[in-house]
């Protein structure tokens, strides 16, 4: 530039400048220019003279949008800096917007045009310097007419603004409002959604667990009883087996003793009266005495016999000075003699309350099964394992237990006291 543009022109100018950037579009703003933006519109050309005045210098984009903004301001003006011409307006008192017209619009030769629309400069005052001319009264006060008139427009206007302006703040702060009030009713919203969500996931949760412990349950109970199924299903074979075998060898031995010859007639042909009331005697006693050690012998000849003794009931009649673990020692050794001369079956229970695991012994004797009750005394131990055996099975207790020997031989077991076992056992 040939020459410098006046102060007053300038800040014509920025002030344009500013008011043009505070209306445009974030996305058209220059990049330089993006902090003045973020000033108060009363301080954007106040503090960012320096960076707009270089944007109307440098950009022409936005030289020419601050340029469109004056047009629209000063048509005639515009007309006017467009068409070359400059005097009337000098005269007329728009010396200044003319100037900021010919920076912003740049027409041929504005240089020049707008040197000679600056001031002349004052001479200075001396002794001998002509007095100035005096103001015409009515101009002065049409100028100052013509100001107060553009000033109280521009206050208007501005105040019309300053109106639109906080109008448009108490809409944007109800907008606000709504927008928290709704934004916290949501937020309730979401938290009672999200506590229901929580409670229905704990219900299935206890559900999918009561689900999953009843059929557990229903899973063990099932199988318990097939256990049980197959137990009592073997304890039937067990039973139905020796039956048998002792029916088979009971007949075997009693065709053999009696020498029965084949049967010469039929049931029919021998027509008898029925035997008279009363119980008969028991088979195979002879006569003999509970006390009497032959009849424990002649009862374990039978087929099949199963020898029961109440451990504790025996031995300690036998050994009363020695320990429990000693007295079972002995008569466990006594009792295995004895089955392996007769044959027979032979269990021995003892409490297990008496003897304390550590000095249980780890095997019995060959041919004796020695029991220790687990939950329960010697005497229920010895009622199951009499229950459990079959109806016609040779079964012998010995025990002097009153209570428990009526027990025993009402489920059908040959009852003897112990002392007819030691005298029994004092012979092996």
């Amino acid at each position: 530039m040939s020459a410098p543009v006046p102060a007053a022109t300038r800040a014509a100018v920025v002030r344009l400048a500013a008011e043009v950037l505070g209306a445009l579009d974030p996305a058209a703003v220059p990049a330089p220019l993006a902090a003045v933006r973020r000033f108060a519109p009363r301080r954007r050309a106040e503090a960012g003279a320096g960076p707009l005045w270089a944007a109307v210098e440098g950009d022409d984009a936005f030289r020419a949008r601050v340029a469109r903004a004056w047009s629209q301001a000063h048509p005639e003006g515009a007309a006017e800096v467009l068409a070359g011409g400059t005097g009337d307006a000098a005269a007329t008192g728009e010396r200044p917007d003319l100037a900021a017209g010919l920076v912003l619009l740049r027409p041929d030769g504005w240089q020049d045009r707008l040197a000679a629309l600056a001031p002349a400069p004052e001479p200075d005052a001396g002794p001998e310097a002509p007095a100035a001319p005096a103001e015409d009264p009515a101009a002065g006060l049409h100028r100052l007419a013509a100001r107060l008139a553009a000033e109280s427009e521009r206050a208007d206007a501005a105040e019309a603004e300053a109106a639109a302006l906080r109008k448009e703040l108490r809409r944007l702060r109800s907008d606000a409002d709504r927008a928290r009030a709704e934004a916290r009713r949501a937020a309730e919203h979401a938290a009672e959604v999200a506590a229901a969500a929580e409670r229905v996931h704990a219900e299935t949760a206890r559900v999918r667990a009561a689900a999953d412990e009843d059929r557990r349950r229903a899973d063990d109970l099932a199988r318990t009883a097939r256990q049980d199924a197959a137990v009592l299903r073997e304890l039937a074979e067990v039973r139905v087996r020796l039956l048998l075998d002792t029916l088979v060898e009971a007949g075997s031995a009693l065709r053999e003793e009696l020498a029965l010859p084949p049967a010469g007639r039929m049931p029919a042909d021998l027509v008898a009266p029925a035997p008279g009331p009363g119980a008969g005697p028991r088979g195979t006693s002879r006569g003999r005495s509970a006390d009497d050690p032959a009849l424990l012998d002649e009862l374990l000849a039978m087929p099949r016999a199963h020898l029961l003794v109440d451990g504790y009931n025996a031995s300690k009649l036998a050994w009363p000075d020695q320990t429990l673990a000693e007295q079972r020692r002995r008569l466990t050794e006594r009792l295995a003699n004895l089955a392996g001369r007769t044959g027979a079956e032979v269990t021995c229970c003892f409490d297990g309350r008496d003897a304390p695991p550590a000095e249980r012994a780890p095997s019995a004797p060959r041919g004796v099964r020695v029991l220790f009750s687990q939950g329960e005394i010697a005497d229920d131990l010895l009622r199951r394992l009499v229950r459990a055996e079959p109806a016609g099975r040779v079964v012998v207790a010995v025990t002097s237990d009153r209570a428990l020997g009526t027990d025993l031989e009402a489920a059908g077991a040959r009852v003897l006291p112990s002392a007819t076992l030691i005298g029994r056992l004092g012979r092996v």
